[in-house]
């Protein structure tokens, strides 16, 4: 397996472009191997669940989310259908870059995914219908350490694709505090 890694403005968060082998019957890409990981310098990432969701309405955002420790998860984010801007947001207290964030977009064409460590809130905005987000994580879900930022917090300064009003948003995720109002437990 063979990865094009590219460093964001974020060092720690990776745009990953796994090689893809194609013939006439379509492609075939390995999208994960641990040994590849480290042999390319890579994080330590062991996956232990694996996510998806399918969002109908372009416009649609999922997130800021992170989990709190003991639980904390980082993430390697695909989009298997259609198209997302993918945001990560540092909230590593000290972090020269706390607050700012990254942005990648992702699609099912190019294959480019997403590595997301813990100690950042990561979202998405899909900018196609009928979007399928798949996303390995490191540890498993858990209820009581879910957190969140409000994705449209001004001070994050995201150029999200969508306006506040045209946005397609759980109650969940319409409710988070902003970046001010919580304490990073990272």
């Amino acid at each position: 397996m063979t990865l094009d890694i590219r460093t964001l403005a974020i060092p720690d968060v990776k745009l990953i472009v796994p090689r893809r082998f194609a013939d006439a019957r379509g492609h075939f890409t390995e999208t994960y191997n641990k040994n590849t990981w480290a042999a390319a310098g890579l994080p330590a990432f062991d996956a232990v669940q694996d996510n998806q969701s399918l969002s109908r309405e372009t416009g649609t955002i999922r997130g800021l989310h992170f989990q709190r420790p003991p639980h904390a998860q980082a993430k390697l984010v695909s989009c298997l259908h259609g198209r997302i801007l993918d945001v990560a947001v540092d909230i590593r207290k000290g972090a020269k870059t706390f607050g700012r964030h990254v942005t990648a977009e992702l699609d099912a064409a190019s294959g480019a995914q997403l590595f997301v460590p813990a100690g950042f809130a990561h979202g998405f905005c899909t900018l196609a219908p009928d979007t399928l987000v798949a996303y390995k994580v490191d540890a498993h879900y858990a209820p009581e350490s879910d957190a969140g930022i409000f994705w449209a917090d001004e001070a994050l300064a995201i150029a999200w694709p969508v306006s506040p009003d045209r946005a397609q948003l759980s109650p969940k995720d319409a409710a988070l505090p902003r970046l001010k109002d919580i304490v990073s437990p990272f």
